[in-house]
């Protein structure tokens, strides 16, 4: 069970969390993993950011606030004849964050290294409260970070990638004993430990990528993400009011989903689950009796529909390559792709015309004027190149569904149900898996997209 910041977020969301663990555990060994408590990463993201500024005075305010906050909670949490023992760990915590950030300080600098050392403390914070809580129902817990547990991972901080067989091997080693004694691991999520023991981060999604490693190392029956929404649902309910849970999907739906900005695992994290078949389900932690729903291997017709889903990613924007020059030229779209993978522009989404004439990609909005300034530098003047266009007013429409694999006219329903809105098309790409269809089309049309294709295929139904 791996619980999202929003589920930890107040003593009382804590609780809530331990009652979910006391439920299950009945019937179930339990490995808890332990993200941050609601936004404490991005305020130690700001703590790390104003010692690069120099801006120690704010940094210092940031760091009070969090310790009191956690002392605060910690407090509430534990029972009375443990509550001297949660606090002092969270004292000796609260002590070693001090000097992280002083020492910092006085170098004015935060080198990868000590920022992933950094920001571990939030969940290095929350494991053991969290442990406290599940202690005082009356259960045997042990917090543990994720390099006690055994994740090892390469000395690439801030975005470490795990040493997979020997990360398995760990954990198995590790953590089957406590479980044979019915004990209860509590492993912080999204850190781990390099090779020399040095703490490293998972990156984006690396709570839910430690869950999703621990099932499968341990070949779990299920991986439970518990977060604050019902499920994957056919359309973001603030759009369509008739959304509707999916009761299921398959690994390569929710993939395309994830990606495609539902709110569930960041897709690298579904990985181990994926690759060792352990099933996982999305659930709400404020109604823990919902069945929520089940990612796994197989996949379903649901009822006969081709469509699952329809999403929508915003804040994007179309950056245009084009001239006449790229007709038959090899390396053109190399060069493109190559220059902005130098200047850490990551490509959301590719469309190619079969003439050659143009290439046009989908970047993050906040990355297009650096995208822009460096094919200028890279590709104009030298005969091939002539225009480098971009378009900020953009977001893109992802319509998701295995179903849609072999099955005819489905892209035709889709840009006819769009055109009857008087949605404008700008950018089309389809998958070779054919699980979606993504097309562009203005930040304003949007909404009116997704509750097209959401009437259309009747998803609400």
């Amino acid at each position: 069970m791996k619980f999202g910041g929003s589920s930890l977020a107040t003593a009382a969301r804590i609780r809530q969390a331990a009652s979910i663990v006391q439920h299950f555990s009945a019937e179930n060994k339990i490995v808890i993993v332990a993200s941050a408590m609601d936004d404490v990463t991005d305020r130690l993201v700001e703590i790390a950011e104003s010692v690069q500024k120099g801006e120690m005075r704010e940094a210092q305010t940031l760091l009070t606030r969090l310790q009191r906050f956690h002392t605060t909670v910690a407090t509430s949490i534990a029972r009375e004849s443990s509550r001297r023992d949660i606090v002092a760990s969270t004292d000796v915590l609260k002590t070693e964050l001090g000097k992280t950030v002083e020492g910092a300080s006085h170098l004015r600098e935060m080198t990868p290294r000590s920022r992933d050392y950094l920001l571990s403390f939030g969940e290095r914070f929350s494991a053991p409260i969290l442990t406290s809580a599940v202690q005082a129902l009356g259960l045997k817990a042990r917090p543990m970070t994720g390099g006690e547990a055994g994740i090892t991972t390469d000395d690439n901080f801030g975005e470490a990638k795990p040493l997979i067989e020997v990360s398995y091997h760990q954990l198995r080693k590790r953590l089957e004993p406590l479980l044979s004694k019915n004990q209860v691991p509590v492993v912080t999520g999204f850190i781990a430990a390099s090779v020399d023991g040095s703490p490293t981060t998972l990156g984006r999604g690396g709570s839910d990528y430690t869950a999703s490693m621990i099932g499968a190392a341990l070949a779990a029956d299920e991986i439970w993400i518990w977060t604050d929404v019902d499920g994957l649902m056919t359309a973001d309910p603030r759009i369509v009011k008739n959304a509707k849970v999916l009761p299921s999907v398959s690994f390569g739906e929710a993939l395309e989903l994830s990606f495609f900005g539902a709110k569930m695992m960041h897709p690298h994290a579904l990985q181990p689950a994926s690759q060792r078949k352990v099933p996982v389900r999305i659930k709400n932690s404020r109604k823990p009796d919902g069945t929520g729903t089940l990612v796994c291997d197989r996949e379903s017709d649901d009822n006969g529909r081709v469509v699952k889903a329809v999403s929508i990613i915003r804040d994007v924007g179309i950056v245009t390559v084009g001239g006449a020059g790229m007709v038959g030229a090899p390396g053109v779209a190399g060069k493109v792709f190559q220059t902005l993978g130098t200047n850490r522009v990551n490509v959301i989404m590719i469309s190619q015309g079969s003439s050659e004439a143009t290439i046009s990609t989908v970047v993050a909005r906040r990355e297009v004027d650096r995208a822009v300034r460096a094919l200028q530098l890279a590709l104009l003047g030298q005969g091939q190149v002539d225009k480098i266009l971009q378009e900020k007013d953009a977001c893109i429409i992802a319509v998701v569904g295995s179903g849609m694999r072999g099955t005819p006219g489905v892209a035709a329903r889709v840009f006819s149900a769009v055109a009857s809105r008087k949605v404008n098309v700008r950018m089309v790409a389809q998958g070779s898996s054919e699980y979606n269809v993504s097309f562009v089309v203005s930040e304003k049309e949007g909404p009116d997209a997704v509750r097209a294709i959401h009437d259309e295929f009747k998803l609400g139904n």
